[in-house]
């Protein structure tokens, strides 16, 4: 399965800027990769280990802003339609599979 991040967080002040990039370093330290911009998607081998990410993520959201998780299949992500543009090289080279960092 997927589990997908998109969020948008105020960056006006200085300490809205730091939350941002803490809350964005810990989204890549977890194992998510860009789909598009404010949007990331790590893969997730079953539904307890998505539940345990989601309460990991938890300590590092900020004061302010929209964070929103979405569960998905991996038959629903294949099932996406590109409208305008492809997949990256990223999303290429993982698949379906989980994601090996080398």
């Amino acid at each position: 399965m997927r589990l997908l991040c998109m969020f948008d967080l105020p960056v006006e002040t200085g300490d809205e800027k730091r939350s941002y990039r803490i809350f964005r370093k810990n989204l890549i330290k977890e194992g998510f990769i860009m789909l598009q911009y404010s949007v990331y998607m790590r893969t997730c081998p079953n539904r307890e280990y998505a539940h345990a990410l989601e309460k990991r993520l938890k300590k590092y959201i900020p004061a302010n802003g929209n964070i929103r998780l979405v569960s998905i299949t991996e038959k629903q992500y294949e099932d996406m339609i590109f409208l305008v543009g492809s997949k990256q090289a990223t999303e290429e080279a993982v698949g379906t599979e989980r994601m090996v960092i080398i």
